[in-house]
C-alpha cells in the first residue's frame, strides 16, 4: 500500500474510535443526570432496563474501539516500514503506542463507570 493510502486508513481508524465513544457517553451521562432526577426509585424493570442499555452499548463502543485501536497500530507500523515516509506518517508511528489507552484504559474506565451506576441503580 502507498503511504497516502495507509494516511487514509488511519483516518478512518481514528474516525471510527471517536464515533464509537459518542454513543456510550451518551447514555452514561444520561444516567448519571437521570439518577440525580430519581432514576433510583424507577420500578426495578425500568432500572434494569437501563443497566442493559448500558452495557450493550459499552460492550459494543469497547468493541469498535478495540478494533479500531488495533487497527491503528497495524497501519501505524506498516507506515514505519515505508523506506520513505513523510513527517505526517512518522508522527503516526510516533503517536501508536497511545492507541493503547483505546484499547484498554478507556474500557476499564466505562467498567469501574456502569459498576457505580449498577451500584446505584439495584
Amino acid at each position: 500500500m502507498t503511504e497516502r493510502e495507509l494516511l487514509d486508513l488511519w483516518a478512518k481508524a481514528r474516525l471510527h474510535i471517536v464515533v464509537s465513544q459518542l454513543g456510550p457517553i451518551f447514555l452514561l451521562i444520561s444516567s448519571v443526570a437521570l439518577t440525580v432526577f430519581g432514576l433510583q426509585d424507577a420500578p426495578v424493570t425500568v432500572r434494569y432496563a437501563t443497566l442493559g442499555i448500558l452495557l450493550a452499548s459499552g460492550i459494543l463502543g469497547a468493541l469498535i474501539q478495540y478494533g479500531a485501536a488495533t487497527e491503528g497500530i497495524a497501519i501505524a507500523k506498516d507506515l514505519a516500514s515505508l523506506p520513505e515516509q513523510s513527517r505526517a506518517a512518522r508522527q503516526v508511528a510516533a503517536f501508536a503506542p497511545w492507541l493503547n489507552v483505546v484499547r484498554f484504559v478507556t474500557p476499564a474506565i466505562f467498567v469501574v463507570i456502569f459498576a457505580l451506576l449498577l451500584i446505584a441503580l439495584v
